[in-house]
């Protein structure tokens, strides 16, 4: 079995198609561009990469991309501030905190202070019960990425044993809830399971969200199962590529399999966020 690719870039390119069409729309009808704020404390190389790409393809859709850079020592209270500000600001629509800050950063509280009307990369609490309830909100963008590329290839999900393997906030705990949602049967792994391989041995569909390299072998995927690589650490995913290809059904590479959708979510939502914001005025 060798497994057909979940191609991330080719699916978010057909997002920003639509979005860019949303945008002239909002545009003609309200007569302005929505605006998305990225926040950047310090000078991560990976970081500075990450925010540029972001800017690059809001430019692409007809979105406006404001960067605030903060000086890598600034104190919690000073970037909470900060994104306060963005977040009483009626220019802005959407509001994107990069990640990791600096250790000595607070960064649930940066997060908090966050509105939710413009938490468009789903990172407060607010985010994640709406998003856990069902009721709206938005989604984390990185979550809400592999669920649209999971659809986008008409993968069931209902009645399915997925295995996600990592608990931060921002990824594994939401992906994890969205599968639920959809009905499948969710398993959560971590640096402390017992038995990895036999959990994801057993996985139907396996996400693979913990940060370290090659931390699942190709020789524990199921056959036919589908393999989601959300991580991206040392140019490589979080599962050993080539033998899980050999046994996958649908696999993502990395880097264009998760990425470029995490970016299409963000826009996307960004976008949403400003059609609220008119609606509200």
């Amino acid at each position: 079995m060798t497994a057909k690719i979940l191609d991330g870039r080719a699916v978010a390119a057909g997002i920003l198609d639509r979005v860019r069409e949303d945008v002239t729309a909002l545009v003609a009808e309200h007569g302005r561009v929505p605006v998305l704020a990225t926040v950047l404390v310090g000078d991560d190389p990976a970081s500075h990469t990450y925010v540029g790409m972001k800017a690059n393809r809001c430019a692409k859709v007809g979105i406006h991309s404001l960067r605030i850079d903060l000086d890598a020592d600034i104190t919690t209270s000073a970037l909470v501030k900060q994104i306060h500000e963005l977040s009483a600001d009626p220019t802005v629509d959407g509001i994107l905190l990069q990640h990791p800050v600096p250790d000595h950063i607070d960064e649930r509280a940066a997060f908090e202070a966050i509105a939710p009307s413009k938490d468009v990369d789903g990172v407060t609490r607010t985010s994640f019960a709406t998003m856990a309830f069902d009721e709206g909100g938005f989604t984390s963008a990185t979550p809400g990425g592999i669920m649209a590329l999971l659809d986008a290839h008409a993968i069931p999900l209902t009645g399915r044993h997925a295995v996600v393997v990592g608990r931060s906030p921002i990824l594994g705990k939401p992906v994890g809830m969205l599968l639920l949602a959809r009905d499948a049967t969710v398993t959560y792994c971590h640096s402390r399971t017992a038995g990895l391989a036999d959990h994801v041995s057993h996985a139907d569909i396996v996400v693979a969200a913990a940060g370290s390299p090659e931390l699942i072998r190709g020789d524990w995927i199921k056959p036919g199962a589908v393999v989601v690589d959300a991580g991206y650490a040392d140019n490589r995913g979080d599962v050993e590529y080539g033998a899980a290809a050999e046994r996958a059904s649908y696999i993502t590479p990395v880097p264009g399999g998760v990425g470029p959708m995490t970016i299409a979510t963000l826009i996307a939502q960004t976008v949403e966020a400003a059609r609220h914001h008119e609606s509200a005025r």
